[in-house]
């Protein structure tokens, strides 16, 4: 019988974390993770880190509010290695995450910070990987294991996953697995695992479903929380740039240019932008990939391993399939697209600016895009502010300071080529060149005008409409102009909501969407039903977790005995079906086939 954690008058202990300079020194770590932090490069904690880790040490429960890129693996991953006993060779760490990619990043971070560590072994479970490979680990026996809930749900029904020695269970970015529809899974995952255990929850925000799960499976938690009035990094130059669709890409060369950025990650809402882009930009001549649901597993990691040595410059990702991504060099964030949602904003442009160092992000909205701009800036209390589009002769400028800089530095260097060039000048000056024409002939060869920058005034007339749109309200807003037309809009705007919201309401007060809202689906048949005993959240965690599609896009979900019904968009349909015929839910092959 599985032990259920009740909790009598669960309460939260509240720290706020400040910006105190603490070393790990200062930590009282293992000799083996204080010369694996070191050799990464470490010295003092970051705020998430230095308030969690002495908690997690005395193996008192945590809930910690942190966002993407302010250390929060290792404020886990540290304490959960210094509790392991390695005469044990059973699972003592589960960790559960939204997505494979986050979990691969996790499993490499427990590697590096563990390195030292002798008789320690993990490993990382998710769909689209070979279970009877992860079957044969599981067996010669490990200590920790990461992965998502619907692969770790697959072990547990088959026998190869037993949770009785769990010591710690830690949920990474919970807010987004349980928008993923995760959270029946992650009941039942952790239902099943002793009374008497360490619970470990970390999300970027903290949602009444999130307090919930507190309030049934830890005990007493530590409540620890950046302080701080932004959930963006301060690192992070933020830029905005109102632009038509069409002027996307040139500006986008212009500012990579302009900034000599040499590792880029670019943000589109959906595949096809991704591959569209990637075309775009190596016909330009960047070494740019992909990187989305489609790939495989195998293709993905193949990608992501090009992209931290340097061999791709920039790395095209939809925000699924970005999940995961630990880079601490990228040096800017383009969002192609404006994301469909604020937090998608705060955990793509949180992929630069890392590990102190300075990072800067650009958005390029389009005139309809506005309001999403507003939200963006509400939710992350940050001020965006519009970047200056560079023009050809600001380029050319800024290639003629680079080159003096670099030109300057080569001349304080000891002169040890000066004898290479003497035959070439007196060859040069006997054909009548003097010095100074030599010397102008090759400024001009190294920085002159680039043939790659285009002549695009529409880019530039289109900036200047966007100020003049701006000069009686920041986002375009010209209240005299639209006057009465605006409020009489508005009011049958609003007229309109409420009937929708009433509408798009059923009995137990959750949205939903008609097809139509949702955009064209397709009905697929799935092999299981009730009498296999799944449930409508266990076919939308796994579609929602195997394939990438977020949970919002997925439709109407019908149950029946033998056999269930689910709606899916209809690009998307193919996708679903390839990749969930590889999988399974609650432990049972999977069939999906299009509905005649």
């Amino acid at each position: 019988m599985p032990l259920t954690r009740i909790v009598r008058k669960p309460t939260l202990s509240y720290f706020l974390v400040r910006m105190q300079k603490i070393t790990f020194q200062d930590l009282s770590l293992s000799a083996d993770i204080q010369q694996a932090i070191e050799d990464m490069g470490f010295i003092e904690a970051s705020p998430i880190q230095a308030q969690a880790i002495p908690f997690l040490l005395e193996g008192r429960d945590v809930l910690g509010q942190a966002q993407t890129g302010t250390g929060k693996t290792a404020a886990f991953a540290i304490p959960a290695l210094e509790r392991i006993d390695t005469s044990i060779k059973q699972v003592q760490v589960l960790v559960l995450c939204p997505t494979r990619e986050l979990a691969l990043q996790v499993s490499e971070e427990f590697k590096k910070i563990g390195k030292y560590k002798r008789n320690i072994f993990s490993l990382a479970v998710y769909g689209g990987e070979s279970i009877d490979r992860q079957i044969k680990a599981l067996q010669k026996g490990v200590q920790i294991v990461i992965g998502t809930p619907g692969r770790i749900m697959d072990h547990m029904e088959r026998g190869t996953l037993v949770l009785d020695s769990i010591k710690t269970v830690i949920l990474d970015e919970a807010d987004e697995m349980l928008n993923m529809g995760f959270i029946d899974d992650i009941k039942e995952i952790l239902a099943q695992m002793p009374a008497e255990r360490q619970t470990v929850l970390f999300s970027a925000t903290v949602p009444d479903a999130i307090r919930q799960i507190t309030k049934r499976f830890q005990n007493n938690p530590q409540y620890v929380k950046v302080a701080s009035e932004q959930l963006t990094n301060a690192t992070i130059e933020q830029f905005y740039f109102p632009v038509r669709e069409e002027d996307k890409l040139e500006l986008m060369h212009r500012l990579i240019e302009m900034n000599d950025l040499k590792l880029m990650l670019a943000f589109c809402n959906t595949k096809q932008r991704v591959d569209e882009l990637v075309e775009s930009l190596q016909a330009k001549g960047y070494t740019a990939e992909g990187l989305h649901g489609d790939l495989r597993q195998m293709q993905r990691n193949a990608v992501m391993s090009r992209f931290r040595k340097g061999l791709i410059n920039i790395l095209v990702a939809t925000d699924v399939a970005a999940r995961g991504i630990d880079v601490d060099d990228i040096e800017a964030v383009f969002n192609f697209d404006t994301p469909l949602d604020p937090e998608y904003y705060v955990h793509r442009i949180g992929r630069t600016g890392r590990a102190g160092k300075k990072g800067i992000s650009y958005t390029f909205i389009l005139r309809r895009e506005t309001g999403r701009l507003r939200d963006i800036e509400r939710f992350s209390k940050v001020k965006i502010d519009q970047g200056v589009v560079p023009t050809p002769k600001m380029m050319q400028q800024k290639r003629q300071e680079r080159f003096k800089t670099q030109l300057v530095e080569q001349l304080q260097q000891p002169q040890k080529h000066e004898t290479k060039f003497d035959v070439l000048f007196a060859e040069l000056q006997e054909q009548g060149f003097e010095y100074k024409q030599i010397a102008e002939a090759l400024l001009f060869m190294q920085v002159g005008e680039s043939k790659n920058i285009q002549q695009i005034e529409a880019l530039e007339l289109n900036r200047n409409d966007r100020n003049n749109e701006r000069s009686n309200d920041r986002y375009g807003r010209d209240n005299n102009r639209r006057g009465d037309r605006d409020r009489n809009d508005r009011n049958d705007r609003n007229n309109r909501n409420d009937r929708d919201r009433s509408n798009n309401r059923n009995e137990g007060g959750k949205k939903k969407f008609s097809n139509e809202q949702r955009g064209a689906s397709t009905r697929l048949f799935i092999n299981l039903g009730k009498n296999q005993k799944v449930s409508k959240s266990d076919i939308l965690g796994a579609i929602a977790g195997e394939t990438g599609i977020s949970g919002s896009k997925i439709g109407a979900i019908d149950i029946y005995d033998q056999h269930s019904f689910v709606d899916v968009p209809a690009g998307e349909a193919q996708h679903v079906i390839s990749i969930m015929n590889k999988s399974s839910i609650k432990g049972k092959k999977v069939n999906l086939s299009l509905v005649d």
